[in-house]
């Protein structure tokens, strides 16, 4: 997954207008980057993932640990997914990949 801003937006097609008005940390931009991993690719399901790892990165409203999961299929309205996992960065991004991973497994099997 895109790590930047500017990725998310070149890569995946993320308004920046929508970073801007809600953050990169965010529901939005996780189904924005979800439905434009499927725009831009001939699969039918993706999975997105964007977080605050840490150690830095955390405001009141968005601590570390937090992760905002997106899961879109073709032709289907994109969902969001909120988490906020314990741990370090290695930990927490663990923690992310597994709950992609089932996220993905879910849905694919309806």
């Amino acid at each position: 997954m895109p790590y930047s801003n500017e990725a998310k937006s070149e890569l995946l097609g993320v308004p920046p207008e929508t970073i801007a008005a809600h953050g990169a940390i965010s529901a939005e931009t996780a189904a924005a980057m979800a439905q434009g991993a499927l725009a831009g690719a001939p699969v039918d399901l993706a999975v997105s993932v964007t977080c605050i790892a840490g150690p830095g990165g955390a405001t009141p409203t968005k601590p570390v640990g937090l992760v905002l999961f997106g899961v879109a299929r073709r032709d289907t309205q994109c969902r969001t997914e909120r988490r906020v996992c314990p741990g370090d960065r290695s930990q927490v991004r663990r923690v992310a990949l597994e709950v992609a991973l089932r996220l993905l497994d879910r849905e694919a099997r309806g």
